[in-house]
């Protein structure tokens, strides 16, 4: 089965090409074909101030494959994936669905170039679902509703923000967001989460917070204290908070590169009593 929600498309919006955006950065950093000159040039300032940006991209999304495999194996069915970015295979459902056929996925992002792309996210399983949803998690109501029509809220769901939250700042009530999001989850949900820090490269992540701002990025590079605030209330799965290459790396095979000192992000897992 494959849905494809569309009462909160916005069918209008149109994809800026004057300044950079983070989905299509990240989609340069993996190697992507769905990004501009002016993401391809902050990439590259990026990199001159660490080249391990584009490892870091890809250790990223190498949790979110083991996260998925773990929870998948754990009996969770549903995932709601908000901030989904840019296709690049192995998408969630698909490392979902290669476990249990049956899993039901709903992507959720707000950009234009995501939802121009957004098909190649719904070729899931006839036993299971996948959808897309056109919404920002700074309105959780509006991604909750999209959600709803794939999900079954009175069994768990795993809800993924994986390499988000660092783009919502604390007076945008980051803390709060994921906090009304989990409270409309039942017991037994999970949150699967990963963040970029400064807490190993402090003059690096000072000098590309001031770029990103300069372009109209906004960037907060938490410590690990603020990252495991949003875990508040939550059992963390072993083991716990850690930098996100350390999370069960025997689910997946290791991301070239990330040995070459501290990845400056951190991951974690946990369920929702």
């Amino acid at each position: 089965m494959t849905v494809r929600p569309t009462d909160r498309i916005d069918k209008t919006a149109e994809t800026d090409t004057s300044r950079p955006h983070p989905a299509r950065m990240y989609d340069w950093y993996l190697g992507g074909k769905d990004n501009y000159p002016v993401d391809e040039e902050m990439g590259r300032q990026m990199l001159a101030l660490d080249p391990r940006v584009p490892v870091l991209a890809r250790v990223n999304r190498a949790f979110m494959h083991r996260a998925t495999r773990w929870l998948t194996e754990h009996g969770v069915r549903q995932f709601l994936d908000i901030g989904t970015g840019i296709p690049t295979e192995p998408n969630l459902h698909q490392v979902a669905q290669a476990v249990a056929p049956e899993a039901r996925v709903v992507y959720c992002d707000n950009d234009p170039v995501v939802l121009a792309h957004s098909a190649a996210l719904l070729h899931g399983t006839p036993e299971g679902a996948t959808a897309y949803v056109q919404a920002d998690v700074r309105d959780p109501d509006a991604v909750i509703e999209g959600a709803r029509q794939v999900l079954d809220f009175s069994r768990p769901v795993a809800l993924s923000l994986v390499a988000l939250l660092h783009f919502v700042p604390d007076e945008d009530g980051a803390h709060e967001l994921v906090d009304g999001l989990l409270s409309q989850l039942p017991t037994g949900s999970h949150l699967m989460m990963t963040h970029a820090t400064a807490d190993f490269t402090p003059e690096e992540s000072t000098a590309a917070v001031e770029k990103l701002t300069a372009a109209g990025i906004t960037l907060t590079l938490r410590s690990r204290t603020g990252f495991a605030r949003f875990f508040t209330g939550l059992d963390l799965v072993e083991p716990g908070v850690t930098v996100v290459d350390r999370w069960h790396p025997e689910l997946g095979e290791p991301v070239p590169g990330q040995d070459d000192g501290t990845i400056p992000g951190y991951g974690a897992v946990g369920r929702k009593p």
